[in-house]
């Protein structure tokens, strides 16, 4: 078939009539399916449930240190899961936190402490500047931007490839700007991209020479060992950082929420040794201790590193006929059409589709009267504004497979008549 953009007009016209019935179709079927976010279906979340086994009424409660972790104290959380997750994460002991139930929530603690107090090596709060920026590559995570907006934080965005974010840019900007002063980074099976930093980014960020000495990096691992399709290596930021004489540059995030359970996993948090000390001195001011039971319960469920990839294993097994499936559709609906592109990641929990540019809040309409719920356009950048209007995520996790096609089949549809559309005003 030829593209849309080689054909004639009443070949448009043609294939557009033949698009609208089927369109007509899907709306007459009172669909309700959703594709937005990227929770943990069911399945995965049954998967998890003898972790809520191994803890009860008759369990010896202390680590393997003795600690109780029924009681107050370990203000950076039981040694046991320090050194668990202080593996997965990358880093030593004396380089990790443990904290509650999200990680999310631990990047938002780390934030309102520097606008309130600074961080380590701060001349003042970054409250008091007039105004302080935060590098965001796009296309990026909502929530990342969210933050920067309720604080009021100017938002640089930055364009992300399939190596990561531009460093020619970032470059220009923190190194010559001292109210630059972080910068958020999803490196490894980005949301939305699904794409991992290559080892030249990675290092070329360790090597910023930031005009802030109170710069930092937000460094949200969230999808360290999220394959589907097979791992892809990322290099370790704060090993990097140290080689290059910038030790504290760094903050890095994770949690189990899509390893465990989305609503009761843990976060963790690492850092330089001394950007611990400073992050201990502010946390003790706003908790006693987090939940050491369910950190208990996590290192006794996954046991070891096996037991996280033999985990991994499962959820890649439930996750992978989903992300086959809107492969499967999309290939077969528009390749070659000229209606978009999309990714193909081999982990992560997005598909992100690059609709041609100006139509993607119109698939979104066109998606939402046939009664299909996606994340809307602009999520993808800064205030909720695609300056393209090009980017939008699926999110394949959640639906079972016999909703997934359909949703799929859905969207196809509306990308070439958004497509046509498009075409035919410009005629």
């Amino acid at each position: 078939m030829k593209r849309y953009q080689d054909m004639t007009a009443k070949e448009l016209a043609d294939a557009k009539a033949v698009l609208l019935e089927r369109y007509q179709k899907f709306k007459d079927m009172k669909l309700s399916l959703n594709i937005a976010r990227g929770n943990p279906s069911v399945q995965q979340l049954d998967m998890i449930m003898p972790m809520m086994d191994v803890i009860n009424s008759d369990t010896d409660c202390r680590d393997k240190y003795g600690t109780d972790a029924r009681n107050y104290g370990a203000l950076l959380g039981l040694q046991e899961a320090r050194e668990f997750f202080g593996e997965l994460l990358g880093t030593k002991l004396e380089e990790t936190i443990v904290v509650g139930a999200s990680s999310i929530n631990f990047m938002y603690d780390c934030l309102s402490r520097a606008m309130l107090k600074g961080v380590l090596g701060s001349d003042k709060p970054w409250g008091k500047y007039d105004k302080i920026k935060f590098i965001c590559p796009v296309p990026g995570y909502d929530r990342h931007f969210g933050m920067c907006e309720f604080f009021g934080i100017d938002m640089i965005q930055v364009q992300t490839d399939e190596e990561g974010p531009d460093m020619d840019v970032i470059r220009k900007y923190v190194e010559n700007d001292e109210t630059v002063k972080g910068m958020w980074c999803i490196p490894k099976f980005s949301n939305p991209l699904g794409i991992t930093y290559s080892d030249r980014v990675v290092k070329e960020l360790a090597n910023l020479k930031p005009a802030a000495k109170d710069f930092r990096i937000f460094w949200d691992n969230s999808y360290m060992v999220h394959h589907i399709y097979g791992d892809v290596q990322l290099l370790n930021i704060l090993d990097e950082c140290k080689k290059a004489g910038n030790p504290d540059m760094v903050y890095m995030f994770g949690s189990t929420s899509k390893i465990t359970m989305a609503g009761s996993g843990i976060g963790f948090f690492g850092a330089s040794e001394a950007n611990i000390k400073f992050t201990e001195s502010q946390v003790k001011y706003e908790t006693i201790s987090w939940d050491k039971m369910n950190m208990l319960r996590h290192v006794r469920f996954l046991k070891s590193q096996g037991g996280v990839e033999n985990v991994m294993k499962k959820h890649a097994e439930i996750l992978r006929p989903k992300f086959d499936a809107v492969f499967r559709v999309l290939s077969r609906e528009l390749e070659g059409k000229g209606a978009g592109t999309w990714t193909r990641p081999k982990g992560g929990y997005f598909i992100t589709f690059m609709a041609n540019d100006g139509t993607a809040t119109r698939i979104n309409e066109l998606v939402k009267a046939c009664g299909v719920t996606m994340t809307g356009p602009g999520a993808t950048h800064p205030f909720h504004h695609d300056p393209d209007d090009r980017y939008l995520r699926i999110a394949p996790s959640f639906p079972p497979v016999e909703e997934l096609e359909p949703a799929m089949e859905v969207f196809a549809v509306c990308a070439q008549i958004a497509t046509i559309e498009q075409l035919e005003a410009k005629a």
